[in-house]
């Protein structure tokens, strides 16, 4: 019965996670930018906002120029993030490719910067008053869950491990659609439920910065207003 719950949570949390992204991502390339409004200075090419993007996506580039702080904890944990994540996918192939092999002892121990830049996060929304002044308890909870995910991760591998093959035949039968026995250890229940309830509150909450991002007009804009003229779909057709 547990395998059952577990497995039916899963499926459920999976096509929210799907369709709730792909229903906002679908509204943000929907959304009109009606102005040339990038942040300067801007690129003037189209290779220069890729570049830009880049350097958004991958070192933060905004938040370094805003806040050294909050870039540092802000950075440790999402790049220790991938890492982890990149460690997990192991659960979900038979087969262990020598690069994913390579990146486990990475992903381990990514664990802990990943729960220090949880620490830092959190602990700013009480320590700096006008964060603390404009957060609300859906910022503490997320950052609750998060940290819960982590902590539970971090008990299985350091201190109490769990049927590590019983979960991995567990979630390659839910990829073919059978249900496999799933340990009940106490942590990764926890750890599991965690991840689940992350899954099916991402879509409607502030975790969207991850996709949203790439649609931002103040990033993903050409600096031509002089060369060309920006018009967006809608006053296309109205001019038309």
């Amino acid at each position: 019965m547990l395998s059952v719950i577990y497995a039916i949570l899963f499926y459920v949390a999976t096509a929210i996670l799907v369709v709730g992204v792909g229903m906002k991502i679908r509204k943000y390339a929907r959304t009109p930018a009606p102005l040339k409004i990038p942040t300067t200075p801007a690129p003037t090419t189209a290779w220069g906002v890729v570049l830009r993007m880049f350097r958004e996506v991958v070192f933060f580039e905004s938040l370094f120029k805003s806040n050294k702080w909050i870039w540092l904890f802000g950075w440790v944990f999402h790049m220790s993030m991938w890492l982890v994540l990149i460690r997990h996918i192991r659960y979900f192939i038979i087969e262990i490719p020598g690069w994913l092999s390579f990146m486990q002892p990475f992903g381990i121990y990514a664990s802990f910067g990943m729960a220090l830049g949880l620490i830092g996060l959190w602990g700013r929304r009480f320590l700096v008053e006008r964060i603390r002044y404009i957060s609300n308890p859906s910022d503490h909870l997320m950052l609750a869950l998060l940290l819960t995910i982590v902590i539970s991760g971090m008990l299985m591998r350091f201190v109490a491990r769990p049927d590590i093959l019983s979960v991995k035949a567990f979630f390659l039968g839910l990829l073919r659609l059978r249900i496999e026995t799933l340990p009940a250890d106490p942590i990764l229940l926890v750890h599991l439920t965690a991840v689940a309830t992350l899954m099916i509150v991402f879509p409607i909450s502030k975790l969207l910065h991850a996709p949203g991002v790439f649609f931002s007009p103040t990033r993903n804009q050409i600096d031509n207003p002089r060369e060309k003229r920006h018009l967006a779909p809608w006053a296309a057709k109205l001019e038309g």
